[in-house]
């Protein structure tokens, strides 16, 4: 399956993402899950979480060097937002 590439991220709740992808679809995306996993521990500090980058290819969502989500993690397991959704995070983006 070939996935759409991320063009933008934004963090929308404490450890939630709000991912764009190239075809203009939206997915939600905890990374709290994550952190069960040794590997993302340092997810767990808020300050470490909230300075990720975009791939610069588009491919995943990056950390540093070792802590990465790829964009067919973030398809496939993100909760696609519907048009409403987007309109009201866009409209009031501190909603609850």
């Amino acid at each position: 399956m070939i996935c759409p590439k991320i063009t933008s991220a934004k963090i929308i709740e404490n450890y939630t993402l709000l991912v764009t992808f190239s075809n203009h679809q939206t997915r939600k995306y905890n990374c709290e899950k994550l952190t069960e996993n040794p590997a993302f521990l340092p997810l767990k500090q808020y300050s470490f979480f909230k300075n990720f980058q975009i791939d610069p290819s588009g491919s995943g969502i990056v950390w540093n060097d070792e802590i990465d989500i790829s964009e067919y993690e973030i398809w496939t397991n993100g909760i696609q937002e519907s048009a409403l959704d987007q309109l009201s995070t866009s409209v009031n983006p501190d909603h609850d």
